[in-house]
C-alpha cells in the first residue's frame, strides 16, 4: 500500500476510490495466503521511509485480518481497512518531531496530539462525498473500553466496533515499531503488554482474535525449547498460537548436521521455553 493520502489533503484531491482498491488487493492477497500479513508484521522501519505512510499500512493489514476472522463481508473489510489507513490524517499537521517524544510531551502538547483524531475526523467529513463512518472510526480509534481514551472518552458500547478493531491493531503495531527512537517491544512483550489490560482497553473477545492471528511467537522468531534445541519458527497453527511449527538446528551439544522441522501441536511433550534473545538475559 503505497498511496500516501496526504496528497489528497495538500492537493484537495480525494483518493479514496484509488485507496479502496488497494485495499481490495490486500484482502484478495490475505484470502490467498499469509505473505503480505508477515510482511507486514516485520517491525523494522526502514530507513528512508514515512512512518506516517508505513505504520498505518501496517495497522491495515491487521485490521483486515482480525476482520476476517469476525466474519466480515467483503464490504465492512473494504471500510475497515479504508479507515485503517487513514488514521495519519490528523497527524500530518502535527509540529515536526511530536511523534518521536510522545513520553515526554507538555500538557499543551498532550492536549495537541489526542485532538488529533477529532481533527482527521473534520478533514474526511469535508471530503466530497464526506465519509461519515470512516470518519467515526477514524475519530474513534483511541477510544477505550472503560472511557479512558481519547479524544471524548468514550466507553465500550458506544464505541464503533470498526474502531475497536483499528484501535487494537494501531495498540500492537505501535508497541512493536513504536514512532520514537525507543526500541519497540517483541511481538510476545506487545501481547503481554494488551493482555494485561485486558477488559479495560479492549473487548476480550477482540484480543483473543489477534493472539490467535499474532502468535507470541510469529515467523522467524528464535526459540528455545525445553528439550534444550533452539530453532527458528516456521509457520504458525493458529488453532494453537503457543504450538508454531520449528525447524530445530541446534541441540545442547551444539548445530544439527540436519536440521529438523518440529510441529508442536502434534508435539504434547515439547513446548516453548521462550526466545533465544529472552532466555539468554
Amino acid at each position: 500500500m503505497d498511496v500516501h493520502p496526504a496528497h489528497a489533503v495538500a492537493n484537495e484531491v480525494v483518493v479514496i476510490d484509488e485507496l479502496e482498491g488497494l485495499v481490495a488487493r490486500v484482502i484478495q492477497s490475505l484470502e490467498h495466503g499469509n505473505e503480505l500479513f508477515w510482511l507486514a508484521n516485520n517491525p523494522v522501519i526502514p530507513a528512508d521511509v514515512d512512518y506516517l505512510a508505513f505504520h498505518p499500512a501496517r495497522v491495515s493489514v491487521l485490521a483486515i485480518r482480525i476482520g476476517m476472522t469476525l466474519g466480515y463481508d467483503r464490504r465492512r473489510l473494504v471500510e475497515l481497512g479504508t479507515a485503517a489507513a487513514l488514521i495519519g490524517v490528523g497527524l500530518w499537521s502535527l509540529p515536526s518531531g511530536m511523534l518521536r517524544r510522545l513520553d515526554t510531551l507538555s500538557s499543551g502538547e498532550r492536549a495537541q496530539y489526542q485532538a488529533h483524531p477529532r481533527v482527521a475526523a473534520e478533514q474526511l467529513r469535508r471530503w466530497e462525498p464526506p465519509f461519515e463512518g470512516l470518519a467515526d472510526t477514524v475519530q474513534q480509534y483511541h477510544e477505550r473500553e472503560q472511557g479512558q481514551g481519547f479524544p471524548r472518552g468514550m466507553e465500550g458500547p458506544s464505541i464503533r466496533p470498526d474502531a475497536k478493531i483499528v484501535g487494537l491493531a494501531d495498540t500492537y503495531m505501535t508497541l512493536t515499531a513504536p514512532p520514537s527512537l525507543n526500541p519497540g517491544l517483541r511481538p510476545d512483550e506487545a501481547i503481554r503488554e494488551i493482555v494485561r489490560g485486558r477488559n479495560e482497553a479492549f473487548p476480550s473477545a477482540m484480543i483473543k482474535v489477534l493472539l490467535n492471528e499474532i502468535s507470541f511467537f510469529p515467523p522467524g522468531t528464535i526459540v528455545r525449547l525445553n528439550t534444550g534445541e533452539t530453532g527458528s519458527v516456521i509457520a504458525v497453527n493458529r488453532n494453537h498460537p503457543l504450538r508454531p511449527r520449528v525447524e530445530v538446528v541446534g541441540s545442547k551439544t551444539g548445530p544439527l548436521a540436519t536440521p529438523k522441522v518440529v510441529d508442536l501441536a502434534e508435539a504434547p511433550f515439547v513446548y516453548i521455553v521462550g526466545p533465544v534473545a529472552e532466555t539468554a538475559r
